[in-house]
């Protein structure tokens, strides 16, 4: 699996998460499996791009390579300035974001909304390749809605603009997360270009993995929420697709580290007066693939000091009897 001249060590990419997909779970999910993974969204609007919450969000001297950031906005110098900006920074590759369907998003004719405009869409596309010298990728949703899924027509227009991989995530706009993703329309997809396709979209274990890359084609897979609290899914599902045999889940030793690990590594980046709140989630998700979590995660949520919390969480999973929940 190619990007440009970036050569990847698998076709297992990390989605991005607004508040979620940070330096901290972006490295964990590499560690454990992950070929690939994008920044959260960085805005085109140039005002923002030097506050506190920007500045976390874009790429750091210690990720991997290929470093990629991610850009949302609605006008095509106002992208090309911000693809510009982070390639200055150090971004590897740009990829544009057409496919959230976030109100606040969408009110301002970006993300997802973009797709009702194919004009825009190529006008867009052209300028932000013409103005930076790495690859530019692109994510999108099937279409607007259930009437109009033009994802195929919209990766035509990628293709031709120059875009040198298409992320398709199998819901509308219209349908945000809701009901099940649908691959057939990827699968058109990947059967009109000749770039890269990832599918994305409800690919929670190993065998839904190896299931949505036999329907689509896709040349990889993308994983968002179901690497919430299971960061190890990646390793499991590369497993999966190598051996066509599952994982068990990471022993309760390797469970304790990879969860302390990971709140150091919140508290380091954010402080700990804000880390102790960003954690708050983490937790949470690792603590829902545990059986009899739920009085402690009542505890656990109601702390604001990062001593006090790191001390709870090493606490409980020292107990010996705690069990993980077959998640896949």
């Amino acid at each position: 699996m190619h990007i440009g001249p970036y050569k990847l060590a698998n076709n297992l990419f990390l989605a991005r998460m607004a508040g979620v997909s940070d330096l901290p779970f972006r490295k964990l999910c590499r560690q454990h499996g992950a070929g690939y993974s994008v920044t959260e969204m960085v805005s085109s609007d140039r005002r923002l791009w030097h506050t506190n919450k920007s500045c976390l969000r874009r790429v750091h001297a210690d990720e991997p390579s290929p470093r990629a950031v991610q850009i949302v906005g609605s006008d095509p110098i106002q992208l090309a300035q911000a693809a510009q900006f982070n390639v200055q920074h150090g971004a590897d590759i740009i990829d544009i974001n057409m496919g959230c369907p976030a109100k606040k998003v969408c009110k301002v004719q970006a993300g997802s909304a973009l797709l009702a405009d194919e004009d825009l869409v190529k006008r867009i596309l052209d300028t932000v390749v013409q103005a930076v010298d790495v690859p530019v990728t692109l994510k999108i949703r099937t279409g607007t809605d259930e009437n109009n899924r033009n994802g195929v027509e919209i990766a035509r227009i990628a293709q031709d603009c120059g875009i040198q991989m298409l992320t398709v995530h199998g819901r509308t706009r219209a349908c945000r997360f809701m009901g099940q993703a649908e691959y057939n329309t990827i699968c058109k997809i990947k059967k009109s270009v000749n770039i890269p396709v990832v599918a994305n979209g409800d690919i929670n274990s190993p065998e839904k993995a190896k299931k949505v890359l036999a329907i689509t084609n896709a040349d990889a897979i993308m994983i968002g929420r179901a690497a919430q609290g299971q960061p190890w899914l990646f390793r499991q599902i590369d497993h999966y697709l190598k051996f066509n045999e599952k994982l068990e889940q990471p022993p309760q030793a390797e469970l304790r580290t990879i969860i302390l690990n990971h709140l150091h590594e919140l508290y380091s980046l954010y402080g700990k007066q804000q880390g102790v709140r960003i954690a708050r989630k983490h937790i949470g998700w690792y603590l829902d693939n545990m059986l009899g979590s739920i009085h402690f995660k009542k505890r656990v949520f109601s702390v604001a000091d990062a001593d006090v919390q790191f001390s709870m969480v090493r606490s409980y999973l020292q107990d010996a009897e705690f069990k993980m929940e077959n998640v896949a």
